[in-house]
């Protein structure tokens, strides 16, 4: 977990009702970053159907009908055969998305930020440190994207 994004998140009230474009906008923004560790093509399209939703080209229903079809394929991965740490990320990007889905945001953000430091070798999730450049821009993105959907 991002504990700087959670303050953040609880800051702004992103769990409130009113604030689930950015919940949404903020999971898109994660799983974007790791969408080149997704191994099934449902999962892609998963991130295919958030964003048209958060930009208005798509409506609910098609958005749940994502959640719950990338929901079960996160549930049924079975990683890869790879011998390096492209299964447990290809895992935890599916997971990113199918959160991200669901609206979960801050989730979305902690499988993302898990997949991408795995991504270079499952070492690495033992080590804080690994994880900061990732924590980093997670913060910056919730704040421009926080900035951006506030009136004037």
């Amino acid at each position: 977990m991002n504990p700087e994004l959670s303050r953040l998140a609880a800051e702004l009230g992103i769990d409130a009702p009113q604030h689930e474009p950015l919940r949404l906008a903020l999971g898109l923004a994660c799983v974007r970053r790791v969408e080149h560790l997704l191994e099934d093509p449902r999962a892609i399209d998963g991130i295919s159907a958030l964003a048209a939703f958060v930009e208005g080209r798509s409506d609910r229903a098609a958005l749940a009908r994502a959640a719950r079809e990338v929901a079960a394929v996160a549930g049924s991965h079975r990683g890869s055969n790879s011998i390096d740490g492209s299964a447990h990320a290809a895992v935890s990007a599916t997971y990113a998305v199918a959160t991200a889905l669901a609206g979960r945001a801050l989730e979305a953000a902690a499988y993302a930020a898990y997949a991408s430091v795995y991504a270079y070798g499952g070492y690495a999730v033992n080590d804080p440190s690994a994880f900061e450049a990732e924590h980093t821009w997670q913060v910056q993105a919730l704040r421009e994207l926080a900035h951006s959907r506030t009136p004037c």
